[in-house]
């Protein structure tokens, strides 16, 4: 490619003014730098992952993969080929999935050659009925696989980075609270008990805290609203106990068991705040923004972790890992919030990647043919069945761009927008995706 085409294509030189010379930049850069295979290629898979990684050069600590909605199973097959590519040829150690984060590490237990089965871990591991997936699956096994060879030098890891949460939402912070109480107690038994002594009296009931319409209701909401506040308080004390006794902590125990307590602390202190947000008349979407914070927080952490061993995987929703403010039409209103991916960009700058992903046709979510001049059309119509495409952080292809309808069928899917080529390092398109195998039926 000449100088000047590419300039004419990215306007460095020649700045794109109107729809023609956008629509003309934007398929000349889906033909010249679209990378076709198919997940049933081997080597040809590896190789479209081996270019896209190498771009993105050594300083990236932290990679994201995107869906484009909670339900393609071709999305995770993906997911899991890309993991064991990145194990295998480019130093990543864990992968991190949009799931509860206390949980986690039951199912990395599992991983690393815990006894049991997976079925002991399917529920208790994962947030959101996530487990009961057969991708999900098929990724833990792999992953006990792997490290059930002595010859691997270094395992890898599991973890969740979501909001502590139960299939239908947000979990009790009894959970979240009694693993630091637990550190406590082995660390400073009279400590800890004075600090249970004010913390349980106000956890209540589980379920109402993990049912949202509770805090709509009046007469339970009273109640609820003065244990919250109660909470919020003893959590900071919880925290500030665990920062000013530093020193004695992490020689009694360890510095990684330190800072996993504090860091469980910070988690407690966010899901209150989640729960503060609710209770304050937000709708649950509006929550999304204290929601991703915390998403990001946890993925810093975990990076924190796995610094030393390896690289970290991040997979969830596109909405959570794009850069850029993320948008949610409700009704006849559009709530906006800060998502994951912005935070994480702020965090690691450059450490920091992600890949959006694309879908063409899947009947079983409610999504017809790509409109023409969308984005999906113009990707999809690239060599396939999928292909990986350098985003170039969107220059030269800013302009209006026809958006496709979502899915009446799911909910969570969202079509990518002209953003989308500023808010992703590079995109991911597949033909068609079927429904998840193990997923909850659709309404």
């Amino acid at each position: 490619m000449t100088g000047r085409a590419r300039s004419a294509i990215w306007g460095v030189i020649e700045p794109l003014t109107h729809t023609a010379a956008v629509n003309a930049s934007l398929d000349e850069w889906v033909e010249r730098e679209a990378i076709p295979f198919s997940l049933d290629s081997g080597e040809g898979f590896d190789l479209a992952v081996d270019r896209a990684v190498v771009s993105m050069g050594d300083s990236v600590e932290l990679l994201g993969l995107g869906e484009a909605l909670h339900g393609g199973e071709e999305i995770l097959v993906l997911r899991n080929r890309l993991f064991g590519r990145l194990v295998e040829a480019h130093g990543f150690s864990a992968i991190a999935v949009e799931s509860s984060f206390s949980r986690g590490w039951l199912v990395n237990e599992y991983v690393c050659g815990g006894a049991g089965t997976y079925a002991d871990v399917r529920d208790a591991g994962f947030g959101h009925g996530f487990g009961r997936l057969e991708a999900n699956r098929e990724l833990v096994e792999w992953m006990r696989g792997y490290n059930s060879d002595p010859a691997r030098r270094v395992g890898v890891r599991f973890y969740g980075f979501d909001m502590p949460g139960v299939e239908a939402g947000p979990a009790s912070p009894r959970e979240v609270l009694g693993f630091v109480l637990e550190y406590l107690a082995s660390m400073d038994g009279e400590a800890a008990r004075g600090h249970r002594e004010r913390i349980e009296p106000h956890l209540g009931s589980d379920s109402d805290w993990e049912n949202p319409m509770v805090w709509r209701e009046p007469a339970k909401s009273g109640a609820m609203l003065a244990s919250l506040a109660a909470l919020r308080v003893e959590t900071e004390e919880l925290i500030s106990t665990l920062r000013t006794g530093r020193p004695g902590w992490v020689a009694g125990s360890d510095e990684g068991r330190y800072r996993e307590a504090l860091h469980y602390g910070s988690v407690a202190r966010q899901l209150l705040n989640f729960f503060a947000a609710l209770a304050g008349g937000a709708d649950y979407a509006a929550s999304l923004g204290v929601r991703d914070a915390m998403m990001a927080d946890n993925l810093e952490y975990i990076v924190s972790r796995e610094r030393g061993r390896g690289k970290v995987l991040a997979f969830a929703h596109n909405k959570h890992l794009q850069r850029g403010k993320a948008q949610w039409r409700i009704g006849p209103g559009v709530c906006a919030w800060w998502p994951a991916g912005s935070h994480l960009h702020e965090i690691f700058g450059p450490r920091y990647a992600v890949i959006g992903s694309a879908v063409g046709v899947s009947e079983d979510n409610g999504i017809g043919r790509p409109e023409e001049g969308t984005l999906e059309a113009r990707l999809t119509g690239a060599p396939g069945p999928a292909r990986l495409i350098p985003t170039l952080g969107g220059r030269g292809c800013s302009g209006t761009l026809p958006v496709r309808p979502g899915s009446a069928k799911n909910p969570t899917y969202f079509p990518l927008t002209a953003e989308s080529l500023t808010d992703f390092d590079w995109l991911v398109a597949l033909d068609s995706v079927v429904y998840n195998r193990g997923g909850r039926p659709l309404p």
